[in-house]
């Protein structure tokens, strides 16, 4: 972590008040943090006044949970890694497990001097070292065949007036459950979970109705649905509700975006808005300025930067990433360990494009395709002329060189729920503590009175019970 997690967190206003953020004592527990001194972070804190430690014990509770997140994810001895690997690939030398942690390819941290792989790195050294590159290229086209399968019966039926094609009736059952005694009997448990907003691509939503009585968030990226228990003791506590709404499939061709392009209304607070910085992940340094101008070389046409931008980023590998909240900066992550999952790789593209004067946001939600049901992020590119055009940098990656190449550049099939049209923004009704994901919104979000739950704590489940042909219903 190369920026302090004090800014992070003041930055994203993830616990109560925020003041008093330049207090050295906190400056100096962050120095500590990024350089995986925890010890010593702790021993500061534990020696803070009593005072300052009762007025400032939320952010204190903050700072100790990113330590814990750290050490969950990064939880695999060196001697614990290599045995993993070989137990796959027997041949593997001491030399090899070295050069793939050079190349990032295997993700290690020093905490208090001794060193931890990412939980994930075994796994993903499949993903990542160059010698598993065919195999890989493999299972991309597959992947390709599948999506391109989506779009093609998407193009059966004409678009409407907005674009939107192949209108189905999504219905979904979502259910959380938090484990028994996790919160003490009687005490109030207090849970967010996910909801679709409507846009172009999504409408007709409607809440079928749930277990407990809901309340709907207002004015915030995240869009929720929020209830309350009361915890009863050996019982786990069971939140569920059902909703259905509609969702097409939109897509631009390349040379009609251009045909419809005007010039950007730079006064526009809009624009102003979706180029500028979106703390803490959307950051527009000189380094990302002088990288996308690299990128896009003599090109100043936005519709056709956007698209070299997309193609440069769809050539970092998928791998299984670390929890957002410990990261201080995503796109700056993706750059330096040369891979990132979705919402890496569209935070990463949402930058580099901003820092041209292109607006571009955040979306994310789930994915729906059949048998890939699943956590999702993308992002939404703003054409002057056009409006909001969809963009999948990490659906991208699977299409480079084939006669899809430019689908996701400027679309998205229709197996979509979007709950979230921003990052890192509060919850609805507000929450207390520092979530369990910083950025991102989807599993749902859980907490008491004696603080968050984290995902151990508790499990969700997303079911997708139809998804309809809006010209099979009967109305």
């Amino acid at each position: 972590m190369n920026k302090t997690l004090l800014s992070i967190l003041a930055a994203m206003s993830l616990y109560g008040s925020a003041t008093a953020f330049a207090a050295d004592w906190q400056t100096q527990v962050d120095q500590f943090i990024a350089a995986g001194e925890f010890a010593k972070a702790e021993q500061l804190m534990a020696k803070l006044p009593k005072k300052t430690r009762q007025a400032q014990a939320v952010t204190i509770d903050s700072l100790q949970t990113i330590m814990r997140r750290i050490r969950k994810d990064f939880n695999i001895t060196p001697e614990q890694g290599a045995a993993m690997i070989r137990a796959k690939m027997p041949e593997a030398t001491d030399e090899q497990i070295q050069n793939w942690k050079r190349a990032k390819a295997l993700e290690v941290m020093n905490i208090d001097g001794k060193e931890w792989w990412f939980r994930k790195s075994v796994g993903n050294l499949w993903l990542l070292g160059d010698e598993f590159a065919e195999q890989n290229a493999a299972e991309r086209d597959q992947t390709y065949q599948t999506r391109r399968r989506y779009y093609l019966e998407a193009m059966r039926s004409p678009a409407d007036r907005n674009g939107v094609r192949d209108w189905r009736l999504v219905n979904i059952t979502f259910t959380l459950d938090v484990n028994a005694d996790a919160v003490p009997a009687g005490e109030t448990i207090r849970c967010w979970m996910p909801f679709p907003y409507p846009n172009i691509r999504q409408r007709e939503i409607r809440y079928n109705g749930g277990n407990r009585e809901a309340v709907f968030s207002h004015n915030t990226k995240h869009h929720t649905v929020y209830m309350e228990a009361v915890a009863e003791a050996g019982k786990p506590t069971h939140f569920e509700y059902n909703f259905t709404y509609e969702v097409g499939e939109r897509h631009f061709a390349q040379q009609d975006l251009l045909a419809m392009l005007e010039p950007y209304d730079v006064n526009n607070p809009m624009y102003k808005r979706y180029t500028g910085d979106e703390p803490r992940h959307v950051i527009i340094t000189d380094k990302m300025r002088a990288l996308a101008r690299e990128i896009v070389g003599d090109e100043e046409n936005p519709v056709l930067q956007a698209a070299k931008i997309f193609e440069w980023i769809s050539r970092f590998p998928w791998a299984g990433a670390r929890e957002y909240s410990t990261l201080a900066n995503i796109p700056e992550y993706v750059l330096e360990n040369k891979h990132g999952d979705c919402g890496q790789v569209a935070l990463l593209y949402i930058t580099l494009v901003r820092s041209l004067g292109i607006p571009a946001r955040w979306e994310s939600g789930y994915m729906l395709h059949p048998g890939e049901v699943n956590y999702h992020d993308w992002a939404e590119t703003y054409f002057e002329g056009i409006g909001w055009v969809s963009t999948d940098p990490s659906f991208g990656r699977s299409s480079v060189g084939t006669p899809m190449n430019s689908y996701y550049t400027t679309g998205i099939d229709l197996y979509r729920m979007a709950s979230n049209e921003g990052v890192g923004d509060r919850l609805d009704p507000p929450k207390t503590f520092i979530r369990s994901e910083t950025v991102d919104f989807q599993p749902g979000e859980v907490e008491w009175r004696g603080g968050n739950l984290y995902y151990d704590q508790w499990d969700s489940h997303f079911e997708v019970n139809s998804i309809t042909p809006l010209d099979k219903l009967i109305r």
